[in-house]
């Protein structure tokens, strides 16, 4: 069933629509900002929210307190700390066109009390993860997501570890606030996913050896015969095959023998 058009919905329409945005959007925001899973594209996210505040701008009584047009990213997620942004972190607007752009223009000249030509400059926008970074005295002491707006994840200690983040910077003022987005050039893209597509083909050949190894011990004839006492197996296997643990545990179960599997907590970058 499309849509309406909401130039020929009712208020009962208009609320439903509202009410079925808000909830679509709201489980958007928690899946791109809070699990880092988005279902929606960015396009038909713009696109809904676009929807959202036509409707808003057609019947401005029925909109709601918890209104996407006024809500920016997600709560913070549970893994990480809590920080409280100084100044609310909003996000930029969207124009889809030409109209939008100078309906953009008319409010800056409003705001600003200009009649004259504006000058404008435009970059594209890097589409990463936005980053505040609070220096005091030359030195950076925390590093926050933008979370819902108002309050981010402390995310200081994984900022420590990005070479292009200085941890000093000399001449700033005592206090200096740095918001942008935290992003991988395609180069460094594409030398990590060769990275991980040669230790997943290392892993893998490891743990094939290693259960042909654990399937010997555990042949059923020779423990039959006596020919091998085995009361326990000792080994430990990296996070990325950890699912190899269960099969081996399920087949040592059956035939008696502990085995005791550790998971290496560490993970090579090469």
């Amino acid at each position: 069933m499309q849509p309406r058009d909401v130039d020929i919905m009712d208020e009962a329409d208009a609320r439903a629509e509202l009410a079925r945005l808000a909830q679509v959007l709201a489980d958007a925001n928690r899946d791109y900002h809070g699990l880092d899973a988005p279902k929606l594209s960015d396009a038909e996210y713009d696109a809904l929210k676009a929807r959202n505040s036509a409707i808003e701008t057609r019947f401005p009584a029925l909109k709601r307190p918890d209104s996407p047009t006024d809500t920016v990213g997600a709560i913070p997620v549970e893994g990480f700390g809590k920080i409280k942004h100084s100044m609310p972190m909003l996000s930029l607007e969207n124009a889809f066109s030409d109209a939008d752009v100078a309906e953009f223009v008319d409010r800056v000249r409003k705001y600003l009390g200009h009649e004259a030509t504006l000058a404008f400059t435009a970059e594209p926008k890097i589409d990463g993860l936005s980053l505040a970074l609070r220096y005091e005295n030359g030195r950076l002491i925390q590093a926050a997501t933008r979370g819902d707006g108002e309050t981010g994840e402390n995310v200081t200690q994984n900022a420590l570890t990005i070479a292009d983040i200085p941890q000093e910077i000399t001449g700033a003022p005592d206090v200096l606030e740095i918001r942008g987005e935290v992003y991988m050039s395609h180069a460094d893209f594409t030398a990590l996913n060769a990275r991980q597509k040669r230790f997943l083909h290392l892993a893998q050949s490891s743990s094939d050896a290693l259960l042909g190894l654990i399937n010997q011990l555990l042949d059923f004839s020779k423990i039959e015969a006596g020919k091998l006492e085995l009361e326990k197996i000792e080994f430990q296997l990296h996070p990325l095959v950890e699912d190899l643990a269960e099969v081996f545990g399920h087949r040592a179960q059956k035939k008696g023998v502990e085995l005791a599997c550790r998971i290496r907590p560490d993970v090579p970058n090469s």
